[in-house]
């Protein structure tokens, strides 16, 4: 069980919010009040909407720092009994069964004016207190950051192995993304191979979708500025939206695309549905691949598709990868084979539970990654103990692909291998191997005799 701990932030309907406008203790002084005319031009924004929110309170109006919305109250953690209740929610979460703990927009967490006002060393110190804290009264529970930010950035949260158990893999969704839209791997591959060893009980969580958008800022410096523009205006034609936050000269920059990661690798110029579904399965088989701890979105085992009414009902463009489902209308769709719902959730399982066999996909497992081309996204697994090894290989292109078995080791030595998707057994293994479009293969090496 995962739970949401959200510190930064709380509602401005909630009873603390309601408190500090009738100047009731403690909660009078939970909150950033500031002078609207204050020099605020470093504070990094991951939004466009103004860092300051004003309030009428008790004591007439006050302008309160804001740093997601109007509706989202920041809090002031310089502020001791601010830390103390959230150690209380903390043990609530805890005693209700909770496993993992997921710090929400925990790089803004502390603010200090003249400053960026993320990643602040104050927010370390704080993720290193709540790690201590647990390690003490709950060992056996997990936090996990989520820091929506470049590469570095997000994993410096693993600080030296003493803040964050996990790390959101922020680079991953729009990267593999781009990957699959151009049928050019190059960028993933180059990416995936500078990913560092991680401290000692550290890993990631892989994911391709959420409940929010696709973040872009994890992508910066990864892919050329060019291709950043060609994937944001192609979001807009698969009928997705760019969310923009304000740039600190005042500009304005796209920081999240809003769509289905199904409809994210829908292709405009070719809708083949076929086709769709392959280089979507590709996608989430790559995920499913990578060092860490897969995280799957409900959506994506459902390959919802976009959501347009929600966005017009509600005004938000977040809802457009929100459906609300009716459990009987799913229903059918998964048991009617024939639908896109079913073929992609019947596959997802396989891909899952095949996972789930091998220890070469254990979070611990070493990775390798291959350099096959720019059409294949390859990588080698190796279980923890050396019992097994896997290569997978990935088609990210819409025409087949011969893999160079040559240029691949633990295939050229082994005596047999077996494709585990398809259960076909490898005898010897051959000395070349075909891929038709975004096809996935997860080869089991076994040694030679």
């Amino acid at each position: 069980l995962m739970v949401d701990l959200v510190l930064n932030h709380v509602s401005r309907q909630s009873e603390w919010f309601r408190d500090y406008v009738e100047g009731i203790a403690p909660a009078r002084d939970y909150f950033i009040t500031v002078d609207p005319q204050t020099d605020l031009s470093q504070v990094v924004r991951p939004r466009s909407t103004p860092l300051l929110t004003p309030v009428q309170t008790q004591e007439g109006s006050r302008y309160l720092w804001t740093t997601f919305s109007t509706d989202q109250i920041a809090l002031n953690f310089a502020n001791p009994d601010v830390l103390f209740e959230f150690l209380d929610i903390l043990l609530l979460y805890i005693s209700m069964g909770a496993r993992i703990i997921r710090l929400d927009a925990i790089a803004y967490l502390w603010k200090k004016i003249g400053t960026p006002c993320i990643h602040l060393p104050e927010t370390h110190e704080i993720v290193k207190l709540l790690r201590d804290f647990l390690t003490l009264v709950a060992p056996h529970v997990l936090l996990l950051t989520e820091t929506n930010v470049p590469h570095a950035e997000n994993i410096s949260y693993f600080g030296n192995g003493d803040e964050a158990h996990l790390v959101y893999q922020f680079s991953l969704p729009p990267l593999l993304l781009h990957a699959l839209q151009t049928g050019n791997s190059r960028y993933l591959t180059r990416w995936a191979a500078s990913l560092p060893s991680l401290p000692t009980g550290c890993t990631v969580l892989n994911f391709t979708a959420s409940h929010d958008g696709i973040g872009v800022r994890p992508l910066h410096g990864l892919i050329p500025e060019e291709e950043f523009s060609r994937l944001v205006e192609g979001i807009r034609q698969r009928g997705g939206y760019i969310s923009m936050k304000r740039d600190t000269d005042g500009s304005e920059s796209p920081y999240e695309l809003n769509i289905t990661y199904f409809d994210a690798l829908s292709d405009p110029e070719d809708p083949d549905m076929d086709r769709q579904v392959a280089r979507f399965l590709c996608s989430q088989a790559v995920m499913l691949a990578l060092q860490g701890i897969p995280a799957i979105y409900f959506h994506s085992l459902t390959a919802t598709p976009n959501d347009e009414a929600a966005v017009r009902r509600t005004g938000h463009a977040r809802a457009i990868n929100r459906k609300r489902w009716d459990a009987h209308s799913l229903e059918a769709l998964l048991q009617d084979a024939s639908t896109i719902t079913a073929r992609v959730f019947r596959s997802y399982l396989h891909l899952l539970r095949l996972r789930a066999r091998h220890p070469a996909f254990h979070p611990e497992g070493v990775q390798r990654i291959l350099d096959l081309g720019d059409s294949l996204f390859a990588l080698e697994r190796t279980a923890p103990d050396q019992s097994e090894t896997i290569v997978a290989l990935h088609n990210v292109t819409a025409h087949t692909v011969t893999v160079p078995i040559d240029r691949i080791p633990s295939l050229q030595k082994a005596g047999q291998g077996k494709e585990l998707i398809t259960g076909r057994t490898m005898k010897p293994v051959p000395r070349t191997l075909r891929l038709s479009p975004y096809a996935t293969a997860w080869i089991r090496v076994s040694p030679p005799h």
